[in-house]
């Protein structure tokens, strides 16, 4: 049997986790179940492209996704793979069929009401060094679009208060400057002094702890998340969805993708791009949500 002798393959020769021997011998079941669905006559060795085509869209309309329907190709094709190289079969129907592309996870965004509330709101931050610190954080967060790392690294010499600029150090080492506004100006000049109570030397990091060292990305990411879970009940709280949500809020106020795409410090606009459809999203729910007829 074709398949026996595959799944001992899988298991003897080379050595696959059995979770994988299960999960390839149960999606190999599934797709023979399907064409012996379509004929009598069929069988592992006359399989055709079109028999495997047709299994693929069967599992599409069924609401499978694109992850999920790959995964159960991978089996076929290292399956007719294996045959082939045995001499078990005289052609291989699959190595040519295209996978279907996995759909791209749209960005996650705090919506700007909870964001003013979170950020104007009382009783959010503490009154003390940490809370001050943490408030600037999460603004600037929101309103210069950092990633962590990128905020985490910052120094004293890199906030620019005469300017109102960020220098910050991205990705592949490269700098951009970023601008901010008079509200997050004015929160710095509180965190500023501060700041110089707590640690006397300019050379040290920007955001630092009570003991005068340099946040961890850690520490910023669990903060961030307890800070968001006051406003907003969503899975994904990360700082990176602040990231998400300076982009998606600059596009509905009608910034320009280039722009963005500079402000944010991506390689390329096709990565800018994808906030494009976030904005889209949000416009759809705002029409179904508002038209009497929709």
């Amino acid at each position: 049997m074709l398949l026996k002798a595959f799944v001992d393959y899988l298991r003897y020769e080379r050595a696959a986790s059995e979770r994988t021997v299960t999960e390839y011998e149960a999606d190999l079941k599934a797709f023979e179940s399907f064409y012996k669905g379509l004929g009598d006559d069929l069988s592992w060795e006359i399989v055709d492209a079109d028999i495997a085509r047709e299994w693929m869209v069967e599992m599409m309309e069924r609401g499978l996704k694109a992850t999920s329907v790959n995964r159960r190709l991978s089996a076929l094709r290292s399956f007719y793979r294996f045959l082939y190289r045995r001499g078990y079969v005289d052609h291989d129907p699959v190595h040519l069929l295209t996978a279907p592309k996995a759909e791209k996870r749209l960005p996650a965004f705090v919506r700007e009401q909870e964001m003013d509330r979170l950020l104007d709101g009382t009783g959010m931050f503490e009154d003390s060094f940490a809370g001050r610190r943490d408030h600037l954080i999460i603004a600037m967060f929101y309103e210069a679009g950092l990633r962590v790392s990128e905020l985490v690294g910052l120094d004293v010499k890199d906030v620019n208060l005469d300017a109102s600029t960020l220098r910050v150090t991205g990705k592949g080492n490269k700098q951009r400057i970023v601008p901010f506004g008079e509200e997050l100006l004015h929160l710095i000049y509180i965190y500023r002094d501060e700041r110089t109570a707590q640690v006397a030397d300019d050379r040290q990091p920007f955001f630092v702890s009570e003991k005068g060292e340099r946040l961890s990305t850690a520490a910023v990411r669990k903060m961030v998340r307890e800070k968001l879970g006051l406003v907003t009940s969503q899975q994904r709280r990360g700082p990176h969805v602040l990231r998400h949500t300076f982009a998606t809020s600059m596009l509905n106020h009608h910034a320009d993708l280039q722009s963005v795409k500079e402000l944010l410090g991506h390689a390329s606009l096709s990565t800018t791009e994808i906030y494009t459809h976030t904005t889209f999203e949000e416009l759809k729910k705002v029409y179904h949500e508002a038209h009497p007829r929709a």
